[in-house]
């Protein structure tokens, strides 16, 4: 019997871009990152194939890689028709509350449409886009230990739950009630 790697962190996610420069510039305008490398090949190493493109990284703070191709001989980039558009995102961390609402502030100044905060129980997120059509998220915990502790006891319940009904468990329905919901903002 073998045994699976033992992963250490994700090296990178690597999504596609339109431009690599408009890119790369935005990331780091708006997101702050550190542009640090770029590949560019005429011939794919894994394949071998001739399609040429420009593969650049940015660190996105705690190890954390986000890399991007550019491939100009390819078909237009788009998405999958039959996924809705906030299905398929990239979430960030942000430390808290005040840094997530200064981030707000921040991406509208940039004259980025911004969605929330959104309420999710144990976080708090907005929602945006970045200029290749790719949903944002940036996500500061709010959750205290015992809500985390609950939600991992909770997740195999509700996992076979689902499995069975394809409904929603209501297990933790207390992450949906927001306490701030009525307040005053």
């Amino acid at each position: 019997m073998t045994t699976p790697p033992k992963l250490e962190r994700i090296h990178h996610v690597a999504y596609r871009c339109r431009d690599a420069k408009e890119t790369v510039d935005w990331y780091e305008r708006v997101m702050g990152m550190r542009y640090t490398t770029a590949f560019a090949e005429d011939k794919v190493p894994s394949t071998g194939e001739d399609d040429p493109y420009m593969h650049v990284f940015l660190d996105c703070g705690g190890g954390n890689v986000l890399a991007f191709f550019e491939l100009p001989n390819q078909p237009e980039m788009g998405r999958d028709p039959n996924t809705p558009a906030w299905v398929q995102h990239i979430a960030f961390e942000v430390a808290d509350v005040p840094a997530l609402l200064a981030a707000k502030a921040h991406l509208e100044a940039q004259g980025i449409d911004v969605l929330g905060p959104t309420y999710h129980g144990v976080f708090r997120s907005i929602y945006f886009f970045d200029p290749n059509g790719h949903r944002l998220e940036l996500a500061c915990n709010i959750g205290t230990a015992e809500q985390y502790a609950e939600l991992a006891e909770l997740a195999p319940t509700m996992l076979e739950e689902w499995s069975a009904t394809k409904r929603a468990p209501r297990h933790a329905a207390w992450l949906h009630q927001d306490p701030d919901a009525d307040r005053p903002a």
